[in-house]
C-alpha cells in the first residue's frame, strides 16, 4: 500500500475511534487515547541505551514490534465484536482497538514500520516508491 493509502486508512480509523470515544464517553475516551499512544510506550524501554540516529534500542525492539504488528489490535477488534459481553464492555475494547489500528496506519503513512533485531527499520517491506517524495 502507498503512503497515501495508509494516510487515508489512518485518518478514517482515527475519525472512527474519535467518534466512538465521543459517542460513548466515560472510559472510552482515555482507553481510545491509550490505544492511540500506547504502541509507542515501547520506546521507553530504550531510555539510557546508546543508539545511532534512526535506530531503536535493541532491548525495546521485541515489545515495539509486538505493539506495531497489525494482529493484536485486529484480534481485539474481532473479539470485541463476537464476545458475549455487554455493549458497554464491547465499547471499552472496540474504541482502543480502532485507535491502535489508526496509530499503526499513520505510522506506515509516515514511513515507520517494524524493526530489525538491531533496531533499524525493516527493509523487507518498504513503502511503495510511487508514494515517496
Amino acid at each position: 500500500m502507498t503512503r497515501a493509502g495508509w494516510t487515508v486508512l489512518g485518518l478514517f480509523l482515527l475519525a472512527f475511534a474519535a467518534f466512538e470515544a465521543i459517542k460513548y464517553g466515560g472510559w472510552a475516551v482515555p482507553l481510545g487515547l491509550a490505544g492511540l499512544i500506547g504502541p509507542d510506550s515501547a520506546l521507553l524501554l530504550g531510555i539510557g541505551q546508546r543508539t545511532e540516529p534512526g535506530q531503536l534500542a535493541p532491548r525495546a525492539v521485541p515489545v515495539y514490534n509486538a505493539l506495531h504488528h497489525w494482529l493484536p489490535p485486529v484480534v481485539l477488534l474481532v473479539f470485541s465484536l463476537v464476545a458475549p459481553v455487554s455493549h458497554a464492555t464491547l465499547v471499552l475494547m472496540f474504541t482502543p482497538a480502532l485507535a491502535w489500528l489508526a496509530h499503526l496506519a499513520l505510522d506506515r503513512a509516515l514511513g515507520y514500520g517494524l524493526r530489525t533485531r538491531d533496531g533499524w527499520q525493516c527493509a523487507a517491506r518498504p513503502v511503495s516508491s510511487a508514494a515517496r517524495p
